[in-house]
């Protein structure tokens, strides 16, 4: 990977990470299209991209380091016990980080097969959008809660649906929003609980996968890796920042622009790829 295909790749991967586009699908996509050359089935290409994840779950820290805080906090002052809504919260995310963590570990060799084809990620973008879309529409009339209303089995549920972004091409942000949403979450508490729920399971997977980028670090150097761990982080941090006020300002139809994008790019990669 040269210099420039690196950097390039930390900004579209700190952008399309917190935007509901899936940066597993992107990362796959826009090399192959872009005819970059990457050797995906390298051990240090995963390993690159949970360095830029790094960076992600960073921005976030930085980003919540107020919300963070205030549930320690919480969760220290109440001993543990989900008595007060800090204490409560940090059970939810826990629970909610659950099923994703263990799937993640079960499934992470069968997945990782997934990466070498355009095609099947292509499609499954397409699956993203439509998902989007459908969720968007679908979504409980009964909006405006917010995560105080938060059931346990509920936070289980959105943690749930959030391994499905273990697939390439489904976002992990876009299918945490909407299981929120039918949760009865309005849009900006769906959107706080899925960037917090993010920041546990990134981080998780960086501490995972860094030793093997520093035992194969045969595509890209330590420096520049970290380097655009660090420039993913700052576009990551935009992103985060331009989301939570568009889901603040729109509580109708938010996703479906999101939807529509991922459907046109995997109608546009599958042509290309036929011509």
């Amino acid at each position: 990977m040269s210099t420039l295909h690196a950097i390039l790749f930390a900004i579209m991967q700190g952008i399309s990470e917190l935007f509901p586009v899936s940066s597993l699908g992107h990362g796959v996509v826009l090399p192959d299209l872009l005819h970059w050359g990457l050797n995906r089935q390298d051990p240090s290409f995963l390993a690159f991209m949970v360095t830029l994840h790094l960076g992600t779950a960073l921005a976030l820290l930085i980003y919540f380091h107020r919300d963070w805080l205030d549930l320690i906090g919480g969760f220290v002052r109440a001993g543990g016990r989900p008595v007060n809504p800090e204490s409560r919260l940090v059970w939810l995310l826990i629970g909610g980080t659950i099923p994703a963590g263990l799937l993640g570990l079960l499934l992470e060799k069968k997945l990782r097969g997934l990466f070498g084809s355009t095609t099947l990620v292509l499609a499954v973008l397409i699956v993203n959008g439509i998902i989007l879309i459908a969720g968007d529409m679908l979504r409980h009339n009964g909006r405006g809660r917010t995560l105080d209303e938060l059931s346990f089995f509920g936070a289980l549920k959105i943690g749930l649906v959030q391994a499905l972004a273990l697939i390439p091409g489904i976002s992990r942000s876009g299918v945490t929003l909407i299981a929120g949403l039918h949760e009865g979450l309005s849009y900006a508490a769906s959107a706080r609980f899925a960037f917090l729920l993010a920041t546990p399971i990134i981080g998780a997977a960086g501490v995972l996968e860094v030793p093997k980028l520093l035992q194969h670090g045969s595509q890209i150097s330590i420096g520049l890796a970290l380097g655009c761990g660090l420039l993913s982080g700052v576009f990551a941090y935009l992103s985060t920042w331009v989301l939570m006020r568009y889901f603040n300002k729109h509580e109708i139809q938010a996703l479906r622009p999101f939807g529509w994008y991922c459907i046109g790019l995997g109608l546009l990669g599958l042509l290309l790829r036929l011509l």
